[in-house]
């Protein structure tokens, strides 16, 4: 079956509902010939809303409807009722979305725990009736008036996922591979380059139930910070991240020396965004299967300095010690 696509980024038009008029009425009752001033006020016009959701992974569903509009109110009537109020309309965004005024290109904020919500339109308010205009020198007042219309707003809503940690390597250095192999997240796994085009989220669960939430993001490759490749369009889904995973291809099979990759990847990540580059965290590597990898090693630790988390996504070799070294590294973040 053909997966949904998948968006992070879209402009939306949204418009909050009109107040209602007040009503310019007067009693008329059998043997009540004067009975004075009856118009009731309009409706308060809908708000709209935007609310976290946990269960909505993607802004697709406004990307095909960019147009998203809360009720009218109802006018006033007499015997002083009041028009009924419009109905507000919330709209479902995932979990760390950022709100943007398009025309004044201002963040209004963001909602990042499920639950938050976020006022983006406050409909309009209801006119009011003319009994509100009745005085002891105006007893049968006609004035009343009109319901404001409500507000209208380009947005643009960009998605930036939740995670504990974020996942960064070059493409073919096996991150789709360890994302199913520390969770239950499945994503494409092929040999060839990009073959994750969007972020994947992974659930790791440790034997005391605790657990922590990882992205992986499409493959990064030099020049990233510049646009250069997928990298560039999803390195935002790893800002929230509190540490970040470097996953490094041991083998060297695409031509490339594995310490280069290291000081690459953490080159492109802080040409990128500095604060990213000094989060805590752990480097792996992968492909500890291979002959090459055993070749590399040594000169691994030697080149940076740095004794790495060894596994094998293929055969499984380190793959608990990784989620031993992963919960570790939680706990030092607090978050736990």
């Amino acid at each position: 079956m053909k997966s949904r696509k998948f968006i992070d980024s879209v402009t939306i038009h949204v418009n909050a509902g009109d107040g209602g008029h007040g009503a310019a009425t007067f009693r008329r009752e059998k043997y009540i010939p004067r009975g004075g001033p009856d118009g009731g006020d309009g409706g308060h016009g809908g708000d709209v809303t935007l609310v976290a959701d946990p269960d909505t992974d993607s802004l697709i569903s406004l990307f095909f409807a960019p147009h998203q509009r809360a009720g009218h109110a109802g006018h006033g009537k007499n015997k002083q009722m009041h028009g009924k109020n419009g109905k507000p309309l919330v709209i479902k965004v995932p979990c760390g979305t950022e709100i943007w005024d398009k025309d004044a290109e201002v963040m209004l904020g963001e909602v990042v725990r499920p639950g938050d919500e976020l006022l983006v339109a406050k409909g309009g308010k209801g006119g009011l009736g003319n009994i509100h205009f009745k005085s002891s020198t105006n007893r049968a007042p006609t004035k009343r008036t009109e319901g404001k219309e409500g507000e209208q707003r380009e947005l643009k809503l960009e998605l930036k996922i939740v995670s504990d940690l974020g996942l960064v390597g070059f493409p073919n250095a096996g991150k789709s591979s360890l994302i199913s192999c520390i969770s239950e997240a499945h994503p494409k796994v092929a040999a060839y380059p990009f073959t994750t085009l969007n972020p994947i989220i992974g659930t790791v669960i440790f034997e005391d139930y605790t657990s922590i939430r990882v992205a992986d993001i499409p493959g990064i490759i030099k020049d990233a910070h510049k646009g250069v490749g997928l990298g560039d369009a999803f390195l935002r889904h790893i800002e929230r991240s509190r540490g970040l995973v470097y996953v490094i291809d041991l083998s060297g099979i695409d031509g490339r020396e594995p310490w280069d990759d290291y000081k690459n990847l953490r080159d492109e990540i802080r040409l990128y965004s500095p604060a990213l580059a000094d989060l805590p965290h752990v480097v792996v590597a992968n492909k500890m299967d291979t002959q090459e990898a055993q070749e590399n090693i040594k000169a691994f630790r030697s080149n940076t300095g740095l004794s790495p988390v060894e596994i094998s996504t293929v055969s499984g070799e380190g793959i608990e010690d990784l989620k031993s070294t992963l919960k570790g590294l939680a706990t030092e973040l607090g978050i736990f």
